[in-house]
């Protein structure tokens, strides 16, 4: 298995070529080492290879590893998160990427005693099988949101289909940055929205000349 270092090194340079092609600044896009399959030794490398944020999607592995690591990686919930499983991260996790109900919105704001930076999930492709609204449903949504003060909006997620054709993945998130551009001209102050989470191992590239600022890297970065 090759080091994470070596690994990041790749995609460091793959992200710079993808900004340098249309003009943006590889300092606006910062990698999340998705460390859900991982034991904790490659999370631990990941951080000495310079990572700084790290991704979870389910509740137990985030504890197992925060028990270890503590805050010292910038701990992001990417998975769907149950409104019942709040309690037991909200005082750990900096972003949740997963926001994609009021029940949940109501939950995170009750137990939290802070600000959560959170991502509106959007079901962009509109997948059965992926969570998230459609997009026509995030604008109202937010705006429901305005009551949750211990809530902020920082951005929007997705995950685009599991396929190569390039052109529907560039359409998927395409669709995801002109969505953002539409709720940061209403200049919610709880909902700034300046960030997109999107872009994984096998799409991260194309995510990242379509806008994205956070991309959620597992495979690729720290292996299976």
């Amino acid at each position: 298995m090759k080091s994470v270092e070596s690994n990041l090194q790749i995609i460091t340079e793959k992200i710079a070529k993808a900004c340098e092609k249309v003009g943006r600044d590889p300092e606006e896009v910062t990698i999340i080492a998705v460390t859900k399959y991982v034991k904790i030794e490659r999370a631990q490398e990941a951080l000495k290879a310079g990572i700084i944020h790290l991704g979870e999607n389910r509740d137990q592995e985030l504890l197992k590893k925060y028990e270890v690591l503590g805050n010292q990686p910038i701990w992001h919930f990417i998975g769907t998160l149950q409104t019942r499983k709040v309690k037991k991260i909200i005082d750990k996790v900096d972003y949740i990427h997963s926001l994609d109900r009021l029940s949940l919105a109501e939950e995170i704001h009750k137990r939290a005693n802070r600000k959560i930076p959170c991502f509106v999930q959007v079901n962009v492709s509109g997948e059965e099988s992926k969570h998230g609204l459609p997009p026509e449903e995030v604008l109202p949504f937010i705006q429901q949101l305005a009551m949750y003060s211990n809530i902020e909006i920082v951005g929007l997620m997705t995950m685009a289909p599991y396929i190569k054709d390039e052109q529907i993945l560039r359409n998927c998130f395409r669709s995801l940055k002109q969505l953002q551009d539409e709720i940061q001209n209403l200049k919610l102050p709880y909902a700034p929205c300046t960030e997109l989470s999107m872009g994984m191992s096998n799409d991260y590239e194309i995510a990242v000349e379509e806008g994205a600022t956070f991309v959620r890297i597992g495979t690729s970065l720290v292996g299976e």
